[in-house]
């Protein structure tokens, strides 16, 4: 079993039917949104992965460990002061998220960050809230999950968030600094990125970093158009976490495996190059359907393009972007 299998079984992102969706049975290349479409949607399908999935624990420094299995990764603070959570995972995950952190430790469950507000990575929080956790995220989080929040390219319409569901306090600046558990926490906004709530946590005696959806260890990522992502805006995310790290950062990711400075270098590189060939085809007049068809992600497939965001939906999301 290689790296990417692991990924899709271990932790239950069953979506990799959305690449074979790609060509629709007419023959015509579908449009991203239209490739959620052909599917189930992604949305009920990261659910139902989840309600089936193990919780992996990963035992990282400083008392911080991630659980993976339930949408997006899960970083877990513990010590005096309880336990502090980064992302919250998918509801149909709890029985095993309370289990995997009961197994850390009995320290109650006392603060919960979300890296931005999509339901991978907040689905959990009315739960986590229900068990003492104070919420807190960009106002671009609390923004969308409080209101009715369409994402065009997953043709999804998600309701607004119930009030337990909602962070409690927002970010009042750029850059902002906690202490839990003997940690300096910083919590930093990317500006718009994959969406316009992405922030990166940064557990500085511990010299780890949680960057959400900014990064996708070895996997192609989704892009948020609808609520404030670009592809610009996530090179530009790239760019600030190489800066971020030195050689001894571990770097948590939204999805895939624990990282370090190494792979955002090869994340980032890959989204120039992508953005770069996909960019000189439009600009000479092909089609969204050309472009495609000449593989400008060919040079990374074999790295990136196994996972539930195919090369050719990948093509298309940069395509709608540049």
């Amino acid at each position: 079993m290689n790296k990417h299998d692991y990924a899709l079984s271990r932790r239950g992102f069953c979506l990799c039917c959305l690449g074979g969706a790609t060509f629709a049975a007419s023959g015509g290349w579908l449009t991203p949104a239209e490739v959620f479409a052909a599917a189930k949607s992604v949305v009920i399908q990261f659910r139902e992965a989840a309600a089936a999935a193990d919780i992996k624990t990963t035992t990282l420094r400083g008392g911080i460990s991630a659980l993976s299995g339930s949408g997006g990764n899960i970083g877990v603070l513990i010590g005096d002061d309880g336990k502090l959570l980064v992302d919250a995972g998918l509801t149909a995950s709890r029985p095993r998220i309370e289990k995997a952190l009961a197994d850390l430790g009995q320290q109650p469950i006392k603060h919960l960050i979300n890296s931005h507000w999509h339901f991978d990575h907040t689905d959990g929080n009315e739960w986590l809230n229900s068990e003492g956790a104070m919420i807190m995220a960009h106002p671009n989080s609390l923004k969308h999950l409080a209101v009715a929040t369409r994402v065009e390219d997953w043709n999804f319409d998600f309701p607004p968030s119930p009030k337990g569901a909602l962070p409690t306090m927002v970010m009042k600046s750029e850059e902002e600094t906690l202490k839990q558990n003997g940690q300096t926490i910083t919590l930093k906004y990317y500006g718009p990125a994959h969406t316009d709530s992405d922030i990166s946590v940064f557990f500085q005696e511990a010299n780890v970093v949680q960057m959400g959806d900014t990064f996708w260890n070895g996997v192609y990522p989704f892009i948020d158009y609808s609520t404030g992502g670009s592809i610009d805006g996530q090179i530009q995310a790239a760019e600030a976490n190489v800066k971020m790290v030195d050689d001894q950062t571990i770097v948590i990711p939204g999805h895939g495996e624990i990282a370090g400075k190494k792979d955002l270098i090869a994340w980032r590189d890959m989204l120039v190059g992508v953005r770069e060939n996909v960019a000189k085809l439009k600009k000479d007049g092909r089609s969204a359907e050309d472009t495609v068809a000449a593989k400008p992600t060919a040079e990374w497939d074999p790295v990136f393009g196994n996972w539930a965001i195919s090369p050719a939906l990948f093509t298309r999301l940069v395509y709608e972007g540049v």
